[in-house]
C-alpha cells in the first residue's frame, strides 16, 4: 500500500478561505554564452584515491549544457568522467589540452 504524498509545505489546515498552498517555482538557469562564462580549469588528487583528475569549475547555465560540454571535453580527451553541480571532472592529466579547447570555443581564460 502506498502513501499519496502531497507537499504542504509543513501545513495542515487553515481558516483562510483564500489560502493556497505555495507552489515551488522551478529554478530556470539561462546558460551564458561562451564568453561570459569564467571557467577554471586545476588539477585534483584529493579523495580520488591519488589518482589525477582534471577539473573544470565555473559553468553557468542548465545541467544540459554543462553535461553536452563535458561529453565534448571527455570525447576529446579519449577518457571518462562526469558533469554535475557546475563542475566537469575529466579523468588524467588534460589541463592544457582543457584550456586550449575551451579557448578556441569561445570561452575566455582566466588568470
Amino acid at each position: 500500500m502506498s502513501k499519496n504524498k502531497r507537499t504542504t509545505s509543513g501545513i495542515v489546515y487553515s481558516t483562510n478561505p483564500d489560502f493556497k498552498p505555495e507552489q515551488p517555482t522551478p529554478d530556470i538557469q539561462e546558460t551564458l554564452p561562451p564568453a561570459q562564462q569564467l571557467l577554471r580549469v586545476k588539477l585534483d588528487t584529493k579523495q580520488r584515491g591519488g589518482k589525477t583528475v582534471t577539473l573544470v569549475d565555473g559553468f553557468i547555465g542548465t545541467t544540459d549544457d554543462l553535461e553536452k560540454l563535458g561529453k565534448e571535453l571527455k570525447t576529446k580527451c579519449g577518457t571518462g568522467g562526469s558533469a554535475k553541480d557546475g563542475q566537469i571532472i575529466i579523468q588524467g592529466d588534460y589541463k592544457v589540452k582543457v584550456v586550449q579547447w575551451l579557448v578556441g570555443w569561445g570561452y575566455t581564460k582566466t588568470k
